[in-house]
């Protein structure tokens, strides 16, 4: 059995994905490139986005097929214009977006083994953009452990 030790370095650095409006932006490899970077080989990784209309998540990466699947079953769950929403300042997509960042979330956290993020064989991490423009959304990982 492990005793538990406190976490002996911290890093945080930010990023900024440009996406391409709605959909996937794979960024495990900048992720993984800055838990790298922070010499970190046991500890954990917080990712979060700034932003209230995109979302962060692990998905699939191998069959690009789990990612148009989701993207029409939000269509179909959460569908832009719907007339239940009043909240429509920018445009039909604007309270569906939201919905779709709450429902999916802003954060993630994983475990940071031998200096990487822990990901199963099939898993990659995603910024998921539910507007229909393009955006500049911000990053933000931080890097505890020893």
């Amino acid at each position: 059995m492990s005793r538990a030790t406190p976490a002996e370095h911290v890093a945080q650095n930010a990023f900024t994905v440009h996406t391409r409006g709605r959909g996937f932006s794979e960024i495990t490899s900048k992720v993984t490139e800055l838990v790298t970077a922070s010499g970190v080989q046991t500890g954990i990784v917080h990712v979060f986005t700034t932003h209230t209309s995109c979302s962060l998540l692990i998905s699939e990466n191998a069959d690009p097929a789990v990612r148009t699947d989701l993207e029409r079953w939000f269509a179909r769950a959460v569908p832009d214009g719907d007339a239940i929403f009043q909240h429509d300042a920018e445009g039909p997509d604007d309270m569906p977006a939201h919905v779709r960042a709450i429902l999916t979330g802003v954060s993630l956290t994983l475990p940071v083994h031998s200096g990487k993020p822990q990901l199963g064989t099939w898993q990659g991490i995603y910024l998921w953009e539910h507007r229909v423009d393009p955006h500049q959304r911000k990053v933000t990982v931080t890097v505890l452990g020893h």
